[in-house]
């Protein structure tokens, strides 16, 4: 199985829920997306289930000199979530990782204020809250995305998305209480693998999903 493009996934993905919201099984929902991917996926989910649809950043924390290795991820103001073992591997602490994550965070806030505009965070506590990206590979941003919405006090959490690796799947069943997604391959290597367009959004294109699922 393949997806065309996001749109095309979050479609495939939102028929698995609009089933269980006509089952009573999503009652009050909002939408989460994790920018930049996550967005045209929880676009198309937030509009099936006639829900509010918002972003919740979050930060790869990549190794040093190989940013493009994340081996943790932070999001507001919860503590960074590290891969302990990619830690050990590179002989790192999160001591060591301080300066790394204020950056990140600081960037986390502008982009906050970037893609909202102005507009104030979503409640979240007592609803059921939906957390989508394009895909799960190491799972350690949705992990952290995770923890971040379990402190605000959602009846339940919902992570949503079209691909995953196993490994992913078997380290976020604590965290979330139902995860969902189209397909798990058994061989999974890349979350852009599964795709046949997965070029990188730009902000502006995060802006005006936003600003059009916001009536503006």
């Amino acid at each position: 199985m393949r997806f065309q493009d996001r749109r095309e996934a979050g479609r495939e993905l939102a028929a698995r829920l609009v089933e269980r919201q006509r089952q009573g099984r999503l009652d009050d929902p909002v939408v989460l997306a994790l920018p930049r991917g996550g967005v045209p996926v929880a676009d198309e989910l937030a509009r099936a289930l006639h829900a509010p649809l918002d972003v919740l950043v979050v930060r790869k924390i990549g190794a040093p000199y190989n940013p493009e290795v994340g081996i943790g991820a932070v999001t507001g103001d919860q503590p960074p979530i590290f891969d302990e073992r990619a830690l050990a591997v590179l002989d790192l602490t999160p001591e060591r990782m301080r300066g790394q994550v204020d950056a990140e965070r600081a960037e986390l806030r502008r982009r906050e204020g970037l893609y909202r505009g102005g507009r104030p965070a979503p409640e979240l506590a007592g609803r059921t809250v939906v957390i989508v990206d394009d895909g799960l590979a190491t799972g350690v941003t949705a992990r952290a995305a995770c923890r971040a919405v379990r402190a605000a006090g959602p009846a339940h959490l919902l992570l949503a998305v079209p691909v995953c690796s196993s490994q992913a799947v078997a380290a976020l069943r604590g965290e979330a209480d139902e995860i969902v997604y189209v397909y798990q391959p058994p061989h999974f290597e890349a979350v852009g693998q599964w795709y046949d367009d997965f070029d990188q959004l730009t902000d502006d294109e995060v802006i005006r999903t936003l600003s059009a699922a916001h009536g503006g």
